[in-house]
C-alpha cells in the first residue's frame, strides 16, 4: 500500500508539473483603461486558460517611451490596446512582429496595417470631442464654443484643461490633428491660443471630461465616448463636436519581435480580433473593428463620424518625436505633476 501511495503521489506530481510547465505567462503591455483590464483578461482565459496575462499598464505616451526604450532589450510580448501612430512607429524600428490573425480578413480594412502580413490590428476608435458643463460654464456666464478656435476667446481664460500629448494619446492626436487642419504654422499659432487659456495639461486622455463632468472645470478636451458615459451617467455634460473636424485615433494589437512566447502570443492577437473581443471593446468605444458589432451609444454625437478627418496617421507617426518636443519647449510649464 506504502508503495502504491508513493506511486500514486509521484504521478500526480509529475502531472502537476508537466500541467504547471505547459502554463505560459505573457508580458503584455497597455494603456488600454484599467477599468477594463480585467474584462478582457477573463474573456480571453475562458477560450487559452493555459495563458496568464501580466498587465504592465500606463498611459500611452508613458508606455510609447518604454517600449522605444527597450528595444535592444524587449521586455513585452504584445502590445494590446495602444495607439496605432506609436505602433507605426515601431514598426518603422522593426520592433514588430508582422502577423495576419486567424479571421483578420473580416476586420474592417482600416483596421489593418498595410503591410502584407499586417504589423498590427486595429480594436476599436477613439474620438477627440469638447466635454462642455452647462452648469458651470452657466455661473461664469460662458457661452458653448462651436469650433476649435472659439476656444482662444478671452472668455475661456482658465477654463479650459487638456492631455499633454507627451503622456496622452488623446493629447498627440488632438495636436497631430490641429496641426494636419491647420497646417504647420497656423497649428502652432492656434496652440499658442488656446494655451493661455488653459488651466492645465493632465496626464490622462479621459481626465479632462470626468474633470469637467465633476464641476471642477468647465471646460474638457477629451474624447466622445468618454463624454457619452460620463452624460449617461447624469453629469451636465453637453458633448461639442467642433465644426473644422476631429482627430482620432485607434487603439491596437501587435507582437514584439523577438519574444520567445510566439505561440501563446499568436493566440492572443487571434483572440484579439474575434468578434466576442470587438463586443468587449465595444462597451468602451463606440467604433469598432468588427463590422456590425457596434452598437447605439447613448448622448454618442450623431455627426461624430461625419467629423472625422482624414487622418494622415503616417504624418502622425513620422513627426511624432519632432512635434511632442516642441510642444514640451512652448506648453509644458503648465502640464500637472506626474504621479
Amino acid at each position: 500500500m506504502a508503495i502504491t501511495s508513493k506511486l500514486v503521489l509521484a504521478a500526480a506530481t509529475g502531472l502537476y508539473m508537466t500541467s504547471t510547465a505547459m502554463a505560459v505567462d505573457l508580458t503584455v503591455y497597455t494603456a488600454v483603461e484599467a477599468e477594463d483590464l480585467k474584462r478582457y483578461a477573463d474573456a480571453f482565459n475562458k477560450v487559452h486558460p493555459d495563458i496568464k496575462i501580466n498587465w504592465v499598464r500606463d498611459s500611452t505616451g508613458i508606455i510609447t517611451a518604454k517600449l522605444l526604450a527597450e528595444k535592444n532589450n524587449p521586455q513585452a510580448d504584445v502590445v494590446w490596446g495602444l495607439a496605432a501612430t506609436s505602433l507605426l512607429l515601431m514598426k518603422a524600428e522593426g520592433m514588430l512582429e508582422a502577423y495576419a490573425p486567424v479571421g483578420v480578413d473580416k476586420l474592417d480594412p482600416k483596421f489593418v496595417d498595410n503591410s502584407t502580413p499586417p504589423a498590427w490590428t486595429g480594436m476599436d476608435a477613439w474620438v477627440a470631442a469638447v466635454c462642455y458643463n452647462t452648469v458651470e460654464s452657466g455661473k461664469l456666464g460662458l457661452t458653448p464654443p462651436k469650433t476649435w478656435k472659439d476656444l482662444t476667446k478671452a472668455e475661456y481664460k482658465g477654463h479650459v484643461i487638456m492631455p499633454n500629448p507627451n503622456s496622452s494619446g488623446t493629447g498627440f492626436l488632438d495636436v497631430s490633428s490641429w496641426l494636419q487642419m491647420f497646417g504647420e504654422k497656423g497649428g502652432w499659432e492656434y496652440m499658442d491660443g488656446l494655451h493661455k487659456n488653459i488651466a492645465r495639461y493632465t496626464h490622462s486622455g479621459s481626465k479632462p471630461c470626468k474633470l469637467a463632468a465633476a464641476g471642477e472645470i468647465p471646460i474638457g478636451i477629451s474624447f466622445a465616448f468618454r463624454g457619452a458615459k460620463s452624460k449617461a451617467s447624469g453629469a451636465p455634460l453637453e458633448i461639442i463636436v467642433p465644426e473644422e473636424g476631429v482627430g482620432w485615433d485607434m487603439e491596437a494589437t501587435a507582437i514584439m519581435a523577438g519574444t520567445d512566447k510566439l505561440d501563446a502570443a499568436k493566440k492572443l492577437v487571434d483572440w484579439s480580433i474575434t468578434k466576442d473581443a470587438n463586443m468587449l471593446y465595444n462597451s468602451g468605444y463606440a467604433v469598432v473593428a468588427y463590422p456590425g458589432v457596434a452598437k447605439p451609444v447613448k448622448f454618442f454625437p450623431d455627426n461624430l463620424t461625419d467629423k472625422m478627418i482624414d487622418n494622415d496617421f503616417e504624418f502622425a507617426a513620422n513627426n511624432r518625436k519632432a512635434i511632442l518636443a516642441e510642444w514640451q519647449k512652448r506648453y509644458d510649464s503648465k502640464s500637472e505633476p506626474k504621479s
